[in-house]
């Protein structure tokens, strides 16, 4: 499919169901002439091909379409419009909008039943032919297991924009998450995987250009294949894959947030660029007798996955990241549109199927976001293995508990635990739990301990958009503030907060920026926001914080007991004939059923062990979680000595062996592993 190099020409193959004919565009290099229309002669199925002898690498092309204009019944073929390549490569040009793009003449009053004439081709970009023959392969990446790992959810261009330390010409740019100066800050840190916000190719939404906004985030894909130009100074596939290649040097590996439930392309009233035109039928699912389209993911738009070449273009994307770019895994935006059959979603949907079979794909990451906006559309924990899941419930129920909303600590057991009420069933692992406090949609780290109220003025839309239910608390000033105590209360409730994440059972994640202080000002849909509301100010870094995370994934990778695969319940281990896991309160008594619901139950304590189908390991760490006041604590006697290795009070304190006599801080996390030698070094 696409455009096909050889020695002696191109091949062009592309998919439509209803088309009657397809025509070829050849387009000058510098795109703004169309020199030749080349009819697609040869048909196979439903897929139209032509090959071109003598053509090289490097030619502008696009399609044509000619078919039935018949909206109703779900056609919307304009040979007018150029169509890019939905196997594009790479384009070259930037999408201007205009009324052209539109197959219907806007401001008829038949609406989208009308048709427009004008050709779009000045409007659109080009598709480039690229030769992928000679590309050397990438090494391998790190290939570490889902348990070992801790995702760093970024924004190339946000993550780097803003970074002194970059060349001029690499910050923003896949070159500039590639440089010396960010892969330290990455390795300092601990990280083991890098979760990019979308980089496959988009265009911004007109609404926001009209008000002089851009489609920062990027979840508007029209690209399936093509690195996102405006992240590069020249070449795109080179420099992605130059990026690649420096973090897996570093052993970090590389997710794709991937965007497959929608396109750009929008409603009945969007612009015809590509998939409409070539099939709208077949590329899209419709409703309304065909008029109309499925919006499950709130954009206007839903892909027909089902759709046997559908799925093929989907899984083909897939592997082309995979083979071509070295990348280690992806994470599927409203993943549950993707396992949407006729009747509902489905575990055993066609999509999850291939993946699961397919040689390519079986072993990289695959990581689900369990919701979109359709009917049944939320679905936390009913992904088939090998699926991970961003869990919510981990996100809200650890943001109340530390806010110290009454009766919270029964939900935080089980978050600590990889939350197995969703999680444990059909094989699956604790690791299939993506833990995380912040992402990209939502507040800040920062943010969430600064603000009650939103703040999203900036993006046009009166403040109407974005969640209204944080779980945050501005700890007595709403946004900054110069008062010393508000100030040491909201780094000590970060604290708090990411010991607690890096704790827990499961997959950390965590959001660019949160580790060094980052603030969008309250703005906690910064969707539209491509300037310094998002881009991290390196200037102004708490890099104390971030030495007291690299201190905690330190801690993490340290101790296996924190990133077990199994789940754990309480059962005894041998030879101790101790339970892998047990619940104290501070003064060391284990928790009565009753007691669990007792709203002054705020300082939780837990002894972690291997599972018990793991008898040998000597790992033991006892955390300790309390959000009320002050009290005296009483280690656990399943251990002679303990050493403190955690206190969130003292985050540059060195390990120490634990005294009688000790107490639990206000609004504290302590960590303490066991000692059995009770040595004092």
């Amino acid at each position: 499919m696409g455009a096909s190099v050889d020695e002696g020409g191109v091949n062009f193959a592309v998919f439509s169901a209803h088309a009657h004919f397809i025509e070829l565009c050849l387009f000058s290099d510098d795109g703004r002439r169309e020199v030749a229309r080349l009819l697609m002669t040869d048909r196979e199925g439903d897929i139209f091909h032509l090959r071109v002898e003598g053509m090289k690498a490097g030619q502008r092309y696009g399609f044509r379409a000619h078919g039935p204009y018949a909206p109703e019944e779900g056609h919307r073929f304009n040979p007018h419009k150029l169509l890019l390549d939905p196997y594009a490569r790479a384009w070259d040009g930037r999408l201007r909008w205009s009324d052209a793009l539109m197959g219907y003449r806007i401001g008829s009053s038949r609406a989208d039943l009308s048709y427009d004439t004008r050709d779009s081709a000045f409007a659109v970009p080009k598709s480039v032919v690229v030769d992928e023959r000679a590309l050397p392969a990438l090494p391998q990446g790190p290939n570490r297991l889902l348990a070992d790992s801790v995702i760093y959810e970024a924004h190339v261009k946000g993550l780097t924009a803003r970074q002194p330390d970059l060349p001029a010409g690499a910050r923003g740019v896949y070159a500039g998450l590639a440089h010396p100066a960010m892969v330290d800050h990455l390795v300092r840190l601990g990280i083991t995987a890098v979760e990019l916000l979308p980089v496959h190719g988009f265009f911004d939404d007109r609404f926001l250009v009209a008000k002089g906004l851009t489609n920062y985030w990027g979840y508007n894909t029209m690209g399936f294949f093509t690195p996102e130009p405006r992240y590069a100074a020249r070449n795109p596939r080179a420099e992605f894959r130059q990026m690649v290649w420096r973090l897996h040097e570093a052993g970090i590996e590389v997710i794709l947030d991937v965007v497959y439930n929608h396109t750009g392309e929008g409603d009945e009233l969007g612009p015809t660029i590509s998939f409409r035109g070539l099939d709208n039928a077949s590329y899209y699912r419709l409703t309304g007798g065909g008029r109309h389209y499925a919006n499950d993911s709130g954009t206007g738009n839903s892909l027909n996955i089902s759709h046997p070449m559908v799925l093929r273009m989907v899984t083909d994307s897939l592997r082309h990241w995979v083979t071509h770019f070295g990348v280690d895994g992806f994470r599927f935006d409203l993943a549950t549109s993707l396992g949407r059959e006729p009747g509902g979603f489905d575990p055993g949907a066609g999509f999850f199927d291939v993946l699961r079979q397919d040689p390519v794909l079986a072993g990289v990451k695959l990581i689900a976001e369990p919701w979109d906006i359709g009917p049944g559309g939320y679905q936390l924990g009913a992904y088939p293995h090998p699926f991970a899941e961003w869990n919510d419930r981990y996100r809200d129920g650890v943001r109340r508990f530390w806010r110290g909303d009454a009766g919270l600590t029964p939900d935080l057991a089980k978050r600590l635990l990889g939350s197995a009420e969703n999680f444990d069933h059909d094989g699956r692992s604790s690791s299939a739990s993506v833990n995380f406090l912040t992402a990209h949609d939502g507040f800040t780290l920062q943010d969430l301990v600064s603000f009650t109220v939103k703040r999203n003025l900036a993006n046009g839309e009166d403040n109407r958009d974005g969640h209204s239910e944080n779980h945050s608390d501005n700890l007595g000033v709403e946004g900054a503030t110069a008062n010393p105590l508000i100030t040491a209360a909201r780094i000590q409730r970060k604290r708090n907060l990411l010991a607690t994440l890096m704790l827990s059972q499961g997959t950390p994640m965590i959001l660019s920026g949160d580790e060094v202080g980052h603030t969008q000002g309250g703005n906690n849909n910064a969707y539209a926001q491509d300037n310094e509301t998002t881009w991290i100010d390196w200037a102004k870094a708490d890099m104390g914080l971030a030495a007291f995370v690299g201190r905690l994934i330190a801690m993490r990778k340290a101790h296996p007991v924190l990133r077990q695969r199994r789940f754990l319940h309480g059962r005894k281990r041998s030879p101790e004939s101790l339970p892998d896991v047990i619940w104290r309160h501070a003064d060391g008594r284990v928790p009565e059923s009753a007691e669990w619901h007792d709203p002054a139950f705020r300082c939780l304590c837990l002894e972690l062990r291997m599972a018990a189908e793991v008898p040998f390991s000597t790992d033991v760490i006892f955390a300790v979680f309390n959000c009320g006041p002050e009290r005296a604590l009483t280690l656990p006697d399943t251990a002679p000595y303990w050493r403190l290795i955690i206190d969130t009070t003292q985050p540059e304190a060195p390990e120490a062996r634990a005294t009688p006599g000790l107490t639990v801080p206000a609004n504290s996390v302590l960590v303490f592993t066991a000692d059995p030698q009770g040595a004092s070094k």
